[in-house]
């Protein structure tokens, strides 16, 4: 049994990771600031007497005892990140300061939830963990890709100078249960529009391109790079290599939701790529993990949730 601590655990991503920490037989310490995070994600956990959940925000330092560390907190949509950029990137730069910090006290070996934004709107398609990126430092999106960008350069430092046991992944678009209605991200916006037979908001024309993996693949990754040997610290992408549309993400959603909602377009946001789609060789030759759950599959589930979310 080990003692986890994820940052961030309330959150979409986080939450489920707290969950699949738990069935393994760990010690969970779940911290979040509620933010973005919710209380009705981790609800059904709260009876488990191997978890323990923590108010705290990652801007301000961090003491506990633990073996691993998952720091998962950071606003992942435009919509929530652009709310407050300056606080993005202090949960971004201090979360990283802070975690390291307590890494580096108590040995515990430390994994930092990156992003493909990183690479920004890239001219390398697709993108391989070689790639250096990019991306605008001072447009709208920059405090996320910057900050995300910053945290990764800490870790690095924390490894060369400390000899803190990092690993670095760059989570690709995800999506499933528990994603917040109103994040902004496609699948959401596009499952909950349809639901309610609503217009379909496409920003552009549609063609710019997205990867999406469904969230127990990405929870797989995590852990899989998580438990790779010390020398090993990635970059790892962890994502979906297959590449669809949006135009063709917002037709197959009204098809499976069998909804009367029609398509309008929308002015494309400042710096919003327009390809985006992970090498994920190394993960495949590193942690023997890929992808395992098809679009058609994943969306099922997740128009499931949404359904039962509206409902209620």
């Amino acid at each position: 049994m080990k003692r986890i601590l994820i940052t961030g655990g309330a959150g979409f991503v986080g939450s489920h990771l707290c969950e699949e920490l738990l069935n393994q037989g760990n010690d969970v310490i779940c911290l979040d600031n509620y933010f973005t995070g919710s209380k009705q994600n981790i609800k059904h956990l709260l009876d488990n007497h191997s978890f323990e959940v923590v108010r705290h925000d990652v801007t301000t330092p961090l003491f506990f005892e633990v073996d691993e560390i998952y720091n998962m907190a950071c606003p992942a949509s435009p919509v929530h990140y652009q709310y407050n950029g300056i606080k993005t990137i202090k949960t971004s730069v201090m979360g990283a300061i802070n975690t390291l910090g307590l890494a580096k006290r108590t040995k515990a070996k430390i994994l930092q939830a990156s992003t493909s934004e990183i690479y920004g709107d890239p001219d390398v398609h697709p993108q391989p963990e070689s790639y250096w990126g990019n991306v605008n430092t001072l447009g709208p999106r920059a405090c996320y890709d910057e900050g995300k960008r910053c945290a990764e350069t800490l870790f690095m430092n924390y490894h060369m100078q400390n000899n803190v046991r990092i690993k670095i992944a760059r989570i690709f678009n995800t999506y499933g249960p528990r994603m917040h209605p109103d994040d902004g991200r496609v699948v959401s916006n596009f499952i909950v529009q349809a639901l309610l037979g609503k217009e379909i908001t496409v920003f552009g024309d549609g063609s710019h391109t997205r990867s999406f993996q469904y969230i127990s693949d990405l929870i797989s990754g995590l852990t899989k790079l998580m438990g790779t040997p010390d020398d090993f610290t990635g970059p790892v992408n962890i994502g979906n290599p297959v590449e669809v549309s949006v135009g063709d993400l917002a037709e197959k959603i009204i098809k499976m939701t069998d909804s009367k909602s029609k398509i309008i377009h929308l002015p494309l946001p400042t710096d919003d790529p327009k390809q985006r789609r992970p090498d994920i060789t190394l993960a495949k030759t590193t942690l023997s993990w890929q992808p395992v759950i098809g679009l058609e599959e994943g969306l099922s589930k997740t128009i499931e949730y949404f359904r039962g979310t509206i409902k209620s």
